[in-house]
């Protein structure tokens, strides 16, 4: 299938919009008679907004209301069969007949729970038998990190200096360096970035770098394990050796935005950080109409000293086009395309298109050294709003020989058709405000060795064999 295929979808309004769509969430009448419904809240609609919608509809979180309990819900029902209807919520931007569909963080709903909630609006909103009701979920209470109800207390914390945003003004940039003073190398298994909870309305995303000390060996061995020609041992060698002359190495390391707060690496994987490493975060800021002072923290969960991961992710921005060519006309859709060659067997751990205001669809490819071409993943309604990250089920992700081209394929509405455009009359070019444009995905990328690539294509293809018969 080739970019041709894709017809550009019409956008999708995030969870911002709901705030100035307030004329079309009265509560559902109640016409419907909720005895002898076979549909109810307590039964078959209130396990769906655990699973999928409470993460963010709930007092203390990032959504407009609460969706925990029948009464906080019963208000919006109409509200939600049409969010839910269009697909513009839960937020979850792909489409569904190409590519990889299999996350581990798949926050979209099924055909059957969205016919269920459409059921269950249309009958009334009834309640049910509140003894069929699940029991509540435990939300972690007051602003923890995420990952502590899977993984416990991170290891390492960092913390940036405060930052006091004024109530009008331009965008920020905000970045301070925080010390690791570590006494030994560390490998990093996940890491969580968590602005405060006031802080997360002025913040539009917040980056980390890791600057580190690294000498000639290392950096030629970390070369070679990019390549795929060593493994980590040769890494972890190099790191301890002394060198008299090190060299420091800006490297991105991990971010935050609406929809995304960090990463869990796979079994096996993880990033390396050396003794006399420091951070440098890099927080962009936006005035919301009040002066709020926000304070980002980072959390590291490691593996144990004696027990290192075999491979490192690495951080690789994939992007349509160069900085300096990518400019939108006003009143005009714009197509871009680049491509970024693997220089060696690879994992991709995640899809995360990049773009902002004007972004509308996003398309990666793989063309592979045989000729064939693959459709990975295509973002047909992007919507700046949320800046999601589809992290793949290890079994699924793409394992993608030495020689594959990325292609990376994007489209810009700069009309007044596109909601998010905040003046189609401008022309947009490359730029960090959001008001400008980018064009990338941010992936992590787990380079393997030939051997490696050879072993998981052939598991892969059994266990394909196997399901078959």
């Amino acid at each position: 299938m080739t970019q041709r295929s894709f017809a550009v979808g019409r956008r999708r309004v995030g969870l911002g919009a709901l705030l100035g769509a307030l004329a079309l969430l009265a509560p559902a009448g109640a016409a419907a008679q909720e005895a002898g419904s076979d549909v109810t809240f307590a039964r078959d609609v209130a396990p769906i907004l655990q699973q999928k919608c409470e993460t963010c509809h709930r007092v203390g979180s990032v959504a407009p209301m609460s969706l925990v309990t029948y009464e906080e819900t019963r208000p919006w029902a109409r509200s939600i069969k049409a969010r839910v209807q269009s697909r513009e919520m839960p937020p979850w931007h792909l489409d569904k007949t190409v590519g990889i569909q299999h996350f581990i963080n798949d926050r979209s709903l099924t055909d059957p729970q969205i016919d269920t909630i459409v059921r269950w609006v249309d009958a009334g909103a009834p309640l049910g038998d509140p003894a069929e009701l699940p029991p509540p979920v435990d939300w972690p209470a007051g602003d923890r990190f995420e990952l502590e109800d899977r993984l416990g207390p991170p290891d390492i914390v960092v913390r940036s200096q405060p930052w006091t945003m004024p109530a009008d003004g331009q965008d920020a940039w905000f970045r301070p360096r925080a010390e690791l003073n570590l006494t030994a190398p560390v490998w990093v298994r996940a890491a969580e970035t968590r602005p405060s909870l006031e802080g997360r309305r002025i913040v539009h995303h917040a980056s980390t770098y890791l600057h580190q000390p690294k000498g000639e060996e290392l950096l030629e061995a970390e070369r070679a394990l990019r390549a795929g020609q060593v493994g980590v041992d040769a890494v972890l060698a190099a790191a301890q050796k002394r060198t008299t002359d090190p060299e420091e190495v800006r490297e991105l390391f991990t971010e935050w935005a609406q929809g995304k707060q960090g990463e869990i690496y796979p079994d096996n994987v993880g990033k390396l950080v050396r003794v006399g490493s420091h951070v440098e975060f890099d927080i962009h800021y936006h005035a919301v109409g009040e002066e709020i002072t926000d304070q980002l923290e980072v959390g590291w969960w490691l593996y144990p000293q004696d027990a290192p991961p075999k491979y490192s992710a690495q951080f690789v921005a994939m992007g349509a086009g160069a900085a300096r060519s990518l400019e939108i006309p006003p009143r005009s859709v714009v197509q871009h395309q680049g491509t970024y060659v693997l220089p060696a067997p690879a994992i991709m751990h995640n899809f995360q298109p990049h773009m902002h205001y004007r972004g509308k669809a996003f398309l990666m490819e793989a063309l592979h050294p045989d000729g064939r071409r693959e459709v990975i993943n295509y973002a047909d309604r992007f919507d700046n709003t949320w800046h999601l990250n589809y992290i793949y089920d290890p079994d699924h992700a793409p394992v993608l020989p030495k020689g594959t081209v990325m292609q990376i394929t994007t489209w810009h509405d700069n009309t007044r058709a596109n909601r998010n455009n905040p003046d189609p009359r401008q022309w947009v070019s490359y730029g960090p405000r959001t008001v400008d444009e980018m064009a990338h995905a941010n992936q992590q990328v787990i380079f393997i060795t030939e051997e490696d690539y050879e072993r998981i294509t052939a598991e892969r293809k059994a266990r394909a064999a196997r399901t078959d018969n």
